[in-house]
């Protein structure tokens, strides 16, 4: 099964930049055409909700809210996948999560079953 470890988080003052990991492990790695890789976030007291997905095909998808400052990337060679932010803002707090599927289709609409533990993003104004 795939496997999902997420690092990178911080506490970073309004207007600042972090760049999350996710380092991804198991039978399928980055060989499956089907892999459907994304990024999603939870507030306390909120319920998760997408970011960004990319497939194989280096196809992306974005939340509205996170349109021109959140890029989503892969590094095939460290099987690795990214998530590089920019211009946080107090909206962007919340745990972050990788995930994974291969069910078909990517999108922040698809059901991943595969998760990370979360890593902590916290911005102060």
């Amino acid at each position: 099964q795939v496997q999902l470890v997420e690092s990178g988080g911080d506490s970073v003052q309004a207007g600042g930049s972090l760049r999350l990991s996710c380092i991804v492990t198991g039978y399928y790695y980055f060989n499956d055409y089907r892999l459907c890789l994304g990024w999603f976030r939870q507030a306390p007291g909120q319920e998760r909700e997408g970011v960004a997905t990319i497939d194989m095909y280096s196809t992306t998808s974005y939340a509205e809210s996170v349109k021109g400052r959140f890029t989503i990337s892969r590094d095939s060679a460290r099987k690795t996948l990214y998530l590089q932010m920019t211009n946080l803002n107090v909206e962007d707090t919340g745990m972050y999560y990788c995930a994974a599927q291969t069910d078909g289709g990517c999108g922040l609409d698809r059901v991943f079953k595969h998760w990370g533990q979360g890593t902590q993003v916290t911005v102060s104004s």
